[in-house]
């Protein structure tokens, strides 16, 4: 499987908003959709996944579960995605399908070279700016921190910017070597922007095989 450029972040207050909001992404062209809901118990998720991945099957746009891996394998999402490389044990792996992918949201170089390390299919590097909301400590990385980690880790390995990203910091993030982006207000807020986003990382087939993954 390919890593697409753009994956989408759900939002909402509820399950019904979530669903509308999965509904919306995927007919402005979506080609990933991560599930991410806030404070919720397994059986929640479970529930909601089983309804999201028949509004993604549809339109033949991807599925990742948002930590609950176990989830990912029920339902058969493409895989799953570890807020902190704390959840991604190596025994994960072990049990999904060869075929689910990976990612892992990481802050510093150090913590990418550990999940690489790892095996992770792709990294979500974050958070590129801070949310005026957002209570979480971790040091913004902006454009500097983004250039100087991927010159470092120098990795085939698809690495995707996170956190309050625009449009307009489209173009001046992929000139760090970012590979692709991971959105989710933005997105929400503006469904449209969603081909506004794909026509900025060039997000096709063609140009998306060069961020392909090994299969084990």
């Amino acid at each position: 499987m390919v890593i697409p450029k753009l994956h989408y972040i759900t939002e909402g207050e509820s399950s019904k908003i979530i669903l509308e909001n999965i509904q919306k992404a995927c007919t402005s062209g979506a080609e990933l959709v991560q599930l991410k809901i806030e404070n919720a118990s397994e059986k929640k998720v479970l529930k909601i996944a089983k309804e999201a991945i028949k509004i993604t099957s549809h339109f033949q746009t991807r599925l990742i579960i948002n930590q609950f891996y176990k989830v990912a394998k029920t339902i058969k999402a493409d895989g799953v995605h570890f807020k902190n490389k704390k959840d991604f044990t190596p025994t994960v792996r072990q049990h999904l399908y060869t075929w689910q992918i990976i990612g892992v949201t990481v802050n510093n170089l150090q913590d990418c070279k550990t999940v690489l390390q790892k095996q992770t299919d792709y990294i979500s590097l974050s958070p590129f700016k801070q949310n005026e909301n957002n209570s979480l400590t971790l040091e913004s990385l902006g454009l500097g921190g983004f250039k100087s980690i991927i010159k470092e880790l120098n990795t085939e390995t698809p690495i995707l910017g996170f956190g309050e990203i625009t449009t307009d910091d489209v173009k001046p993030i992929l000139k760090t070597g970012i590979s692709g982006l991971a959105i989710s207000s933005a997105i929400t807020q503006n469904f449209d922007s969603i081909k506004t986003f794909n026509t900025l990382l060039e997000a096709s087939s063609t140009q998306e095989k060069r961020h392909s993954f090994q299969s084990e």
